[in-house]
């Protein structure tokens, strides 16, 4: 395609459409030698005539008649695509993928994902549940809109904003604190290292979080049991297998009806955030601006 061309089909377009330069020139707010100019110019780029001229208007040559047909559809492309563009924005079509833990899937994500496919039936969600680790990488290749994972150290190319506190805790049964005390005579501060001490796996970021507060507390359980999960987690503790590290607001039913309790630390492990992360160089996307909206900072 002549890119010189560009700027006068539409002229060409309109006078067509008139069948009068007078016409045309009202229509494009511009002089009639203007439009008269501008023809001849596309007649000399494309070597063809495409009107021809009389008292009454002009008329299209069959040259002219086959370059408006194609003309015509491209400018009806276009009116499409302003229209389409517009049913986007007022009525809220759009894609949405989010890149999320299991746990904080069921725990946080879900109250919101109902109300918001509610208020946005137009918007097709992909929830991803995988690794926080793997929704930073999505992230920063380009593959997820959103992610909700915990504050941490690998975020230098992503935005952060928090959505809530979260307190990491350690739990167990009243049944299995018997036990420790019978093994430790008693002594509090070193129940934990006869423990039976229950961890999400290496790849998760709450397992590498926890860990680093363990090694400043010079914590070394006696045995350690890794899972997928922090469902898995809660369900172990609950049937005594041993001290589980779990979020505290995943567990506030459990705490409450005593099938868990609080395992006493001299120390608590320090609060952390979670919030949505997004891409720096990412445009938001009117359903990424919906989405956000439905969370207040901390």
């Amino acid at each position: 395609m002549n890119q010189q061309n560009l700027n006068l089909y539409h002229i060409f377009y309109e006078t067509a459409l008139n069948g009068n330069i007078s016409k045309a020139a009202k229509k494009l707010y511009i002089s009639q030698p203007a439009i008269s100019k501008a023809l001849a110019k596309l007649e000399n780029n494309l070597s063809v005539t495409l009107f021809i001229r009389n008292s009454r208007g002009v008329k299209l040559t069959p040259e002219g008649e086959l370059l408006f047909k194609q003309i015509e559809t491209a400018f009806h492309a276009i009116d499409l695509g302003e229209e389409q563009l517009i049913m986007h924005k007022e009525i809220g079509y759009g894609k949405l993928s989010i890149g999320i833990s299991t746990t904080l899937c069921k725990y946080m994500l879900m109250p919101y994902l109902k109300k918001f496919m509610k208020e946005n039936p137009h918007i097709k969600v992909s929830i991803f549940c995988q690794s926080s680790a793997e929704t930073i990488a999505g992230l920063e290749n380009g593959k997820l809109d959103i992610g909700i994972i915990g504050e941490n150290g690998r975020m230098s190319e992503l935005n952060f904003t928090p959505i809530e506190e979260i307190q990491d805790i350690l739990v167990t049964t009243n049944a299995y604190m018997e036990h420790l005390r019978t093994l430790a005579a008693e002594s509090n501060d070193d129940l934990l290292s006869y423990a039976t001490l229950m961890l999400l796996d290496k790849r998760n970021i709450t397992r590498q979080y926890v860990e680093k507060y363990l090694m400043t507390k010079d914590i070394v359980p006696e045995q350690l049991l890794e899972v997928t999960t922090m469902d898995l987690l809660i369900d172990f503790a609950k049937i005594g297998m041993g001290i589980a590290c779990v979020i505290q607001n995943f567990v506030e039913k459990e705490l409450k009806n005593g099938s868990l309790v609080p395992f006493p630390i001299a120390e608590p492990i320090p609060r952390r955030k979670i919030g949505i992360a997004t891409r720096k160089q990412n445009y938001k996307t009117a359903a990424m601006e919906k989405f956000m909206q439905m969370f207040s900072p901390v």
